[in-house]
């Protein structure tokens, strides 16, 4: 999501022209077979059992298989790829790829012909923060918000080769937002909605973890708001798009529900919903952060270790509605709809959370390293970033 999320930056910024010359490559899916697989068991387990991440995450932790160049699989592969790209810049998002393949790339292309820079979306650190996405030897580190800045500073990352950037979501999620006839005339005649109804929008992750028919039944049984509709969010599986389709139609006296295939249009359909309820990763909070439309953690199944971070971060900012079983959604919803300032209060919070950072200067700072220009020191007196260990106590009281 923030590769691609970088090349349309591009493109918006600089053209068709600049945007071709970056070139995404997945190098767990790519390189070598027994990566892939990995992917797919981290996906499968994402959706399936999302408790049993702990052991998949802390065995990762340590056995480290991208940690070392001389350890990785697929080298042949990689290097045809640096040979055909001959890249100036190599800008990593994934957590895995800091490491190996930095050293590899250096190795291969000459230390001063290539730059390793990482963007790092997480929003917290400790726990469920991976050691890999911090190698202090890379050019640059760019995290999202400073908090992921301070735990990259705690794990050995020089403060002068680090940058916060903000949310380095798709374009689309920056441009106007609606005005309120245009909100009106997406539910009314995009979706055959209300305007005037509270629309909660049930998100499901890029591989289809949800827990739709199970917070749809709890919502039935306990009618927490007559003003209740509902978009239902299914991803690129037909199975589950047609078992929301066939609940909506059983219960649509009861609830109004729109089941909606993967859709092109997040920063829209969170622009006319009040709110979103989603797994606890940074991708949709930081969509919902950016849109100012309050979330609510789905929990079902327990937490995996890269959600105990987000969720850590919306504790410090006191973003935190959490559904820990199905019945606990309908709960925060007849909680707002008694004490409507309760949830504007946290809509607030939402907007004021926004990054100043913006994925322009994600785009800059990227393009200062390839030029070999260093990234600005504060002034003298200036205050550096918070020594990460100033954070120890409220993670433990948190």
């Amino acid at each position: 999501m923030r590769a691609s999320s970088f090349v349309h930056w591009t493109r918006e910024i600089h053209g068709a022209g600049a945007a071709n010359e970056i070139q995404i490559h997945k190098c767990l899916e790519n390189t070598h077979g027994l990566y892939r697989f990995g992917v797919g068991l981290y996906n499968r387990i994402q959706r399936y059992l999302p408790w049993a991440h702990h052991v998949y995450f802390n065995f990762l932790e340590v056995a480290a298989p991208c940690h070392s160049r001389h350890r990785l699989l697929g080298v042949g592969r990689f290097h045809a790829l640096l040979d055909h790209v001959r890249p100036t810049v190599i800008l990593s998002t994934h957590g895995s790829l800091n490491h190996g393949f930095f050293d590899l790339a250096r190795e291969h292309l000459g230390a001063d012909n290539v730059r390793c820079v990482t963007y790092c979306g997480e929003l917290f650190g400790k726990y469920g923060f991976s050691r890999h996405w911090v190698n202090p030897r890379a050019d640059l580190f760019i995290g999202a918000v400073p908090e992921t800045c301070e735990m990259a500073h705690f794990l050995g990352m020089p403060a002068e080769r680090m940058a916060v950037g903000g949310f380095l979501l798709n374009p689309s999620f920056y441009h106007a937002p609606m005005t309120p006839e245009e909100r009106a005339a997406y539910l009314r005649d995009r979706l055959g909605l209300d305007p005037d109804k509270f629309t909660l929008l049930l998100s499901t992750g890029e591989h289809g973890a949800n827990n739709h028919l199970a917070f749809l039944e709890a919502i039935r049984k306990r009618q927490p708001r007559k003003d209740l509709q509902v978009i239902a969010l299914c991803g690129r599986h037909p199975r589950e798009l047609a078992k929301v389709q066939a609940w909506a139609h059983h219960h649509r006296q009861a609830l109004p529900v729109v089941a909606l295939p993967h859709s092109h249009e997040m920063h829209l359909l969170m622009q006319v919903a009040d709110a979103v309820v989603g797994r606890p990763g940074t991708g949709t909070t930081s969509e919902a952060i950016i849109s100012g439309c309050p979330i609510i953690f789905n929990t079902l199944g327990g937490f995996m270790p890269q959600e105990w971070i987000t969720m850590r971060y919306a504790h410090r900012h006191e973003l935190y509605e959490a559904a820990h079983r199905a019945d606990h959604l309908p709960a925060i919803l007849a909680r707002w709809a008694a004490e409507p300032g309760r949830y504007e209060a946290l809509r607030q919070r939402m907007i004021d959370c926004r990054p100043a950072a913006h994925p322009r200067d994600i785009l800059n700072l990227v393009a200062n390293v390839a030029r070999g220009v260093p990234r600005p020191t504060p002034p003298a007196g200036g205050s550096p970033p918070r020594p990460y260990v100033q954070l120890e106590d409220e993670y433990q009281t948190a």
